[in-house]
């Protein structure tokens, strides 16, 4: 009989609590937009808050009030920029992709380090013990802060020791640029057009000809020669304008240490690990 009751009281408790939950569930729920959750349907999903917004949700909820564009999710680009455009019955806003872009090419081939790292995997930390292990102040560390924010696996670590950008994979959500502590990292609008001044460093001429081999020396001679004003030196470093930029290439030609670059003949990784094959065997 004690069994029985036990049973029996436990079954009345628990009758009990599941009318609760459902009263409880009923007068505190909190009522959602369907058109918030179609938006957020159309979503890649990331979270990653390249947006401005807190998630994919919260984002969802500024669309539908009219608070953030139909185009504010930069992974899911233009596809899902019109897809919610359709959804709200508004007109499709569309812009240009950003994608990833490191202004350093100062590989470990190419600069000096001034002792052996061997402490935490982190850019930040590294760059905070004794002002990093690279002779340049400025330059890439390669301990890939960048890697790991990214959610689309769309940067990597070379065998040169740089950051490498899947261009295809990049979705422009901005998290690797946020990650770096040094500001190697830019978005830039998606594209081959313009040229590029591909260093970080502000420091002056001899100090940086003596850290790295094609880091900018302030020297002006990209400024000079350029037809359209698009270069102008901000604190020792060389600038350029792209929308000013017509593909002209007479910076390159005057660059004398090699820095300037036009954005679809960026040194990949294998030309780092060639010149080094090359270096090596002229030591040989």
């Amino acid at each position: 009989m004690l069994i029985i009751y036990a049973v029996a009281a436990l079954g009345l408790l628990g009758l009990l609590f599941g009318i609760f939950l459902a009263l409880a569930a009923r007068f505190f729920a909190v009522d959602t937009d369907p058109m918030v959750e179609a938006v957020k349907d159309e979503l890649p999903g990331a979270n990653c808050g390249a947006c401005g917004y807190a998630g994919c949700s919260s984002f969802a909820e500024a669309v539908v009030s009219g608070e953030a564009k139909t185009n504010g999710c930069i992974p899911g680009g233009d596809e899902t920029a019109k897809a919610i455009a359709e959804l709200l019955g508004r007109e499709v806003s569309s812009s240009a992709q950003p994608v990833a872009t490191v202004f350093c090419i100062g590989d470990c081939f190419k600069t000096e380090d001034k002792f052996i790292y061997d402490g935490v995997t982190d850019c930040e930390v590294a760059g905070n013990f004794i002002g990093g292990f690279k002779v340049c102040g400025y330059g890439c560390l390669g301990l890939g802060n960048c890697v790991e924010a990214c959610l689309f696996d769309a940067i990597k670590i070379g065998e040169h020791g740089l950051p490498v950008v899947d261009v295809e994979k990049c979705t422009g959500c901005g998290l690797c640029a946020k990650a770096c502590p040094r500001t190697i990292i830019k978005m830039l609008p998606k594209g081959e057009n313009g040229h590029l001044v591909l260093c970080n460093s502000h420091d002056r001429g001899k100090t940086v000809s003596k850290a790295c081999e094609v880091g900018c020396i302030a020297c002006k001679a990209c400024v000079k020669v350029c037809p359209e004003e698009a270069i102008v030196m901000e604190d020792n470093l060389a600038v350029i304008d792209l929308e000013k930029c017509t593909d002209c290439g007479k910076c390159v030609e005057k660059c004398p240490p090699g820095t300037i670059f036009r954005r679809n003949a960026i040194p990949t990784e294998e030309q780092a690990l060639a010149y080094a094959a090359e270096k090596a065997t002229e030591s040989a």
